[in-house]
C-alpha cells in the first residue's frame, strides 16, 4: 500500500529554521573573511577570527535545526 507522505509541522517559530539562519551564519563568516583581508584597520583584522569562528560555531548549531 502506498500512503501519500505527510508533512509534519514544526513547532519551531518560521525564523528559527535552517534556511534564514544558515544564511545569516554563512553571512557571518564572509563578513569574517572580508575583514580578514582588508588592508586599512588592524582592528577589523584583529577580530576577524572571533567573527569567522562564531560565523562557523553559529552554522554547526543551525545544521541541527528543522527544515
Amino acid at each position: 500500500m502506498n500512503r501519500p507522505i505527510v508533512s509534519k509541522r514544526s513547532s519551531w517559530p518560521r525564523w528559527a529554521r535552517r534556511g534564514l539562519v544558515e544564511n545569516i551564519a554563512t553571512a557571518i563568516i564572509a563578513i569574517g573573511f572580508l575583514m580578514l583581508f582588508q588592508p586599512f584597520a588592524l582592528s577589523l583584522y584583529s577580530y576577524s577570527f572571533v567573527t569567522m569562528l562564531a560565523g562557523t560555531a553559529m552554522f554547526i548549531i543551525v545544521s541541527k535545526f528543522p527544515e
